[in-house]
């Protein structure tokens, strides 16, 4: 299993070209699922379980790795199906989102597949809003061709851990909430979940907040603004964008912006629940102006009110 991921750490140079690589995994089922291979740090064999009395009912216990404890999620009951259990072949997928640690019991874990993100899709409309997707893909396995379905984690955490959105009191600036008042904010995520969360904490600045469910939805409306002879920046305060997303991820969009010399005055901030260096690296190669990890309310008020103060001068 450790030889499926043995090269995750050479695999990062993939996000920014529009580009991604997918862990699959099945979950006691034909049916293929994914996550992201940037935000899995490992793979094992489900290790015994520790059990927490009075933990989420999706909680399968708590794993003990190299001596840290890690919650163990299971995935077929978090997405709605009938839970995993621990028969049969089961692995553990170890990810990290949000600077959280967490484990997703699985099943049978396939391979590993490098995508264009032109290649992943948003859900179709008919699934509804309640499933658990954030994109699908289609895999060809010789003559047939299989859908894979991505997983909204984002969503799948977000109805176990409580995210709090309230705004610190030292964070907050009262002075500028005059100023705040009717501006509005351009956010690009492909996660429902996220979305929320973002216009719900603005909005209690008196943000309104305009949405796009990728990087390319965003770049067709700002490039249309431009050629109706509108300023971006007059239409918006700033945009906050997501890393990944179908059609085109957040890094692309940002350098699509910054070569377009209508727009390129646009303040981006990259939201993503990716972290460590490498986004840090990243932000300075394509030109965001800032970045901030998922979900941070305090960081994301804070990096309104900067912008807001630039404009004001």
């Amino acid at each position: 299993m450790a030889s499926i991921l043995d090269s995750v750490d050479q695999r990062t140079q993939l996000v920014g070209e529009n580009r991604l690589e997918l862990l699959l995994f099945r979950l006691g089922s034909r049916q293929l699922f994914a996550i992201n291979v940037f935000k899995v740090r490992e793979v094992v064999k489900l290790p015994r379980l520790n059990k927490m009395p009075g933990s989420h009912h999706n909680i399968s216990g708590v794993a003990n790795i190299r001596g840290v404890s890690i919650p163990v999620i299971d995935l077929r009951s978090a997405i709605g199906m009938r839970g995993q259990g621990v028969e049969g072949e089961a692995n553990l997928i170890i990810t990290e989102y949000n600077r959280t640690i967490q484990g997703f019991l699985v099943g049978q874990v396939a391979n590993i597949v490098n995508m264009t993100w032109k290649d992943i899709l948003p859900p179709p409309r008919s699934a509804g809003r309640a499933n658990y997707l954030t994109a699908i893909t289609r895999l060809r396995e010789g003559e047939s061709e299989q859908i894979v379905e991505i997983i909204d984690v984002e969503k799948v955490l977000a109805e176990i851990i409580t995210y709090d959105i309230r705004i610190s009191e030292s964070v907050l600036d009262r002075a500028l909430l005059p100023q705040m008042a009717g501006r509005k904010v351009l956010i690009v995520d492909d996660s429902s979940t996220a979305r929320n969360l973002i216009r719900d904490t603005l909005a209690q600045l008196g943000l309104e907040v305009i949405e796009c469910q990728d990087g390319l939805q965003a770049l067709t409306l700002l490039k249309r603004w431009c050629d109706e002879g509108k300023r971006v920046i007059d239409e918006i305060l700033l945009m906050i964008t997501d890393a990944e997303m179908p059609e085109m991820d957040g890094y692309r969009l940002t350098h699509e912006v910054r070569s377009d010399p209508r727009m390129g005055d646009l303040f981006i901030t990259l939201n993503t629940s990716l972290s460590g260096n490498f986004n840090e690296a990243m932000v300075k190669k394509v030109g965001c102006d800032r970045f901030i990890s998922k979900f941070q309310p305090d960081l994301l008020v804070g990096v309104a009110q900067e912008r807001l103060r630039q404009l004001l001068g």
